[in-house]
């Protein structure tokens, strides 16, 4: 079972979020899947280019990574940006919780493994969707991912 859940902007103070129950023709659904794993395959690509280049901010990833996630992945400019961002705040939570002792301390087999490699996404992991990737159908009942 899929379900959408999108942040809508209504108003520049106000956003608005929906929970949408899809119901997928088993072609529909094997092509969300693939883009699901396509997504979460080039976040993974992205934590290691950012473990490796120690740049953990998104528009120094963006600079590395941006045009070879589109062409490698062949996915559109949102998808990239938001798989540039969920890695960055991948990045950001776990130097959280190393700093606040989450792992233990400095030196303990956890701490070490936890910050000694990079961030690896399943391959069905959530994937954040917006209003930009998105069109509604309202009379259809259709939304075109």
């Amino acid at each position: 079972m899929w379900w959408l859940v999108v942040r809508v902007c209504t108003f520049t103070f106000m956003k608005l979020v929906v929970r949408v129950k899809l119901l997928p023709t088993p072609e529909q659904a094997a092509a969300l899947e693939a883009t699901l794993h396509a997504c979460n395959e080039a976040a993974t690509w992205v934590a290691d280019v950012a473990f490796e280049a120690k740049a953990m901010k998104p528009l120094d990833l963006r600079k590395h990574t941006y045009q070879q996630i589109k062409t490698r992945w062949q996915l559109g400019a949102q998808a990239a940006q938001h798989a540039i961002k969920k890695t960055c705040d991948a990045y950001t939570t776990l130097r959280a919780n190393l700093r606040n002792g989450n792992y233990g301390k400095p030196g303990f087999t956890r701490y070490e493994k936890a910050a000694g490699k990079p961030v690896a996404f399943r391959p069905d992991a959530a994937q954040p969707y917006d209003d930009r990737m998105l069109s509604w159908q309202h009379e259809q009942r259709t939304v075109s991912i």
